[in-house]
């Protein structure tokens, strides 16, 4: 059980911070933060792969690593936005 929630908060991190640069611009995140948008974009990363490509998706680990990045990119950009527009 102990293994699982450290491998969950060291992927949580990895695909946080990879999607962090992604987004362009300054991001005030701290370490918390970026672990939980980074479990964040992995859920919907893989809910949107399991959608998209199928059940063999969760072997396509290139492929699923891509689209929790980018979901995570995409959680970030929308956080960091600016509240007010003009």
């Amino acid at each position: 059980m102990i293994t699982l929630i450290i491998a969950m908060l060291v992927s949580g991190l990895v695909i946080g911070a990879l999607g962090r640069l992604v987004v362009p611009g300054p991001n005030p995140m701290g370490i918390f933060h970026t672990i939980l948008v980074g479990l964040a974009g992995s859920v919907v990363g893989g809910i949107i792969g399991r959608i998209l490509f199928g059940v063999r998706y969760s072997y396509a680990i290139g492929l699923s690593l891509a689209v929790s990045v980018l979901s995570t990119a995409l959680i970030v950009y929308l956080i960091q936005r600016p509240r007010s527009r003009k």
